[in-house]
């Protein structure tokens, strides 16, 4: 059965915004008095829940302290948006255009919350060829749980068959794999080829523009 819906994972595919999440999450670790992290070790949680971040980072802090930590990277990551403005990947905007114009339904499943994808998606200047969006605070279970795709399949009415779900982490992978449908790694963000290999990643691609000859049935 040929595609006709794509979920991306916005940071780290659609999104360049590392440095806005690296430089908010080291923010906050100082704030809270914690012991310093490298950028390489905030970025590998890139992906995960807010929450799960710091428990990644901080296996021994206590819950009360893991909410304190998300409750402050929000208000800072919304204080650095000022300063820091993330960008789209090269290409990402004409290559969802074109395929919005092909036919394609293309929605969006992150980790972020539904409020922040929704206003970085406007102020990107892509939100119209967004169809929905699914943030962490619209599931119960996260990635790599396949509950974001599920939800989105349910809600625009199409099959396991029918989607692709792409992305630059393992945990995009997964989710998608866990879902039942077909998976495409992306190299330009936050994981790395090898990780989606191992994640068991249907396609890898270097350049967004390739999606198209992916998911065309000439393919």
């Amino acid at each position: 059965m040929s595609t006709k819906l794509i979920i991306f994972d916005f940071d780290g595919t659609l999104g360049d915004t590392r440095r806005n999440i690296v430089t908010t999450m080291q923010m906050t670790i100082s704030e809270m008095g914690l012991p310093c992290r490298s950028e390489q070790q905030c970025a590998s949680t890139i992906g995960l829940p807010l929450a799960g971040c710091f428990e990644t980072l901080f296996p021994d802090l206590q819950p009360d302290r893991i909410q304190l930590c998300a409750e402050t990277y929000r208000r800072l990551f919304d204080e650095n948006l000022r300063a820091i403005k993330p960008q789209l990947f090269p290409r990402v905007a004409e290559t969802l255009k074109a395929l919005k114009m092909q036919g394609f339904v293309l929605t969006i499943a992150s980790s972020r919350s539904h409020a922040s994808l929704s206003e970085l998606t406007k102020d990107l200047g892509i939100s119209g060829c967004i169809s929905l969006l699914i943030g962490a605070d619209d599931v119960v279970n996260a990635k790599p749980n396949p509950e974001p795709v599920l939800k989105t399949l349910t809600a625009m009415q199409f099959s396991k068959d029918e989607t692709l779900v792409v992305g630059d982490m393992a945990v995009d992978i997964l989710m998608g794999a866990n879902a039942g449908t077909k998976t495409c790694g992306v190299t330009w963000g936050n994981g790395t080829r090898a990780e989606l290999e191992e994640a068991g990643a249907d396609y890898i691609i270097g350049d967004i523009g390739k999606l198209i000859k992916i998911v065309s049935p000439v393919f």
